[in-house]
């Protein structure tokens, strides 16, 4: 069972233009629920409260609030949707915002967890890294960091790769076993990753 961290807000990032698959891809059906459900399902039990980053009616129905870019930032790409739920957490009382992209539905279940260890040693940030190489899309920041999202915005650095550069945010290591940070862009990799679920489930019945 994941473990829940009461002062950590997460965010599933999910305001891309999702090109590549000709809809957007978080209300795209996976294993019979839109992908974003699981994503958000996957971070609802590691965090005390959840938000989405869209915009539109279409995104009312999950049980999750909505975190809007700012009008200032949008089109930015996901750095503004970062800043949104840095904001939004602030307001809300929490220190820390987890982030993830709407399009890992394997993401994992202790991601807040791993990510925690090096905050409660010092470290300003942290950030996933994989056999790929760095994931800055699955980090943890201090709602403090919002000064520096904005700076990055404004000064047209709008990665979130450089803002975790500039924290000198900590590496933090996960197992390869199971794709955790693969995200699908393709109906292609949709099917793949279907199919790949679908045969874990059928391990663990």
């Amino acid at each position: 069972m994941a473990e829940k961290h009461m002062q950590v807000a997460a965010v599933a990032l999910a305001g891309g233009a999702s090109s590549r698959m000709g809809r957007p891809k978080a209300l795209a059906p996976f294993l019979g629920q839109p992908l974003v459900a699981r994503v958000l399902g996957r971070l609802q039990p590691q965090a005390g409260a959840v938000y989405l980053n869209a915009s539109g009616p279409q995104y009312a129905g999950f049980r999750a609030p909505l975190v809007e870019d700012f009008a200032r930032w949008r089109g930015a790409g996901p750095l503004a949707g970062v800043a949104a739920a840095l904001a939004r957490a602030a307001e809300d009382g929490f220190l820390y915002v987890a982030t993830a992209p709407c399009d890992a539905p394997f993401l994992p279940l202790d991601l807040v967890a791993r990510l925690m260890i090096p905050m409660r040693a010092g470290a300003a940030a942290a950030v996933a890294t994989s056999d790929s190489g760095l994931e800055p899309m699955f980090s943890l920041l201090p709602v403090e960091a919002l000064a520096r999202v904005e700076a990055a915005l404004a000064a047209g650095r709008a990665s979130p790769r450089s803002v975790l550069a500039g924290l000198q945010a900590a590496r933090v290591a996960f197992p390869a076993e199971g794709e955790p940070f693969a995200n699908l862009n393709t109906p292609e990799e949709f099917a793949a990753a279907e199919a790949a679920a679908r045969r874990v489930d059928a391990r663990s019945a």
